[in-house]
């Protein structure tokens, strides 16, 4: 019965000082100070899309930009990003280029933001085409298999 007793004793002992542990609310606990939120992070990267005339993506353009060490190719969306004043070129290899902007023949190229708005004014050099800069829909004039460098 002692035995019992002192074991029982025990037990609640053990439930009371155990009560205390674990499963609490520790986050209610405030001690009156907030970290400041960290600021945005804005490191200038830019990004733009290709599309072509009915607003479908060109993904698995391979492109280089100068910050960049290897080719890389335009997202399944058509995204691509560089740094403003970089220099970018594209591989358009397997496009007929755009010669009279006719959707039935040329395959038209535009860059656009993620707004659809065309970026127009950028000054680009393929090696077959020549020079030009971007219409103000965002399209431009190429060979076929043509690879571009845009000054953006």
């Amino acid at each position: 019965m002692k035995k019992k007793l002192i074991s029982l004793v025990f037990a609640g002992a053990a439930v009371l000082a155990l009560s205390g542990c674990g499963g609490g609310s520790g986050g209610d606990y405030y001690d009156g100070y907030y970290p400041e939120p960290l600021p945005p992070v804005n490191d200038g990267l830019t990004t733009l899309f290709l599309i072509d005339q009915d607003g479908f993506a060109y993904a698995g353009v391979p492109y280089i930009c100068d910050s960049m060490v290897d080719w890389s190719e335009t997202a399944p969306n058509g995204e691509f990003s560089f740094y403003p004043g970089e220099d970018c070129e594209f591989d358009f290899d397997g496009l007929v280029g755009n010669y009279n902007d006719d959707p039935y023949v040329d395959d038209i190229v535009y860059i656009v933001d993620d707004l659809d708005s065309g970026k127009g004014g950028i000054a680009y050099e393929c090696a077959s085409f020549g020079v030009g800069s971007t219409y103000g829909d965002g399209s431009f004039d190429y060979d076929i298999d043509d690879q571009c460098t845009f000054y953006l």
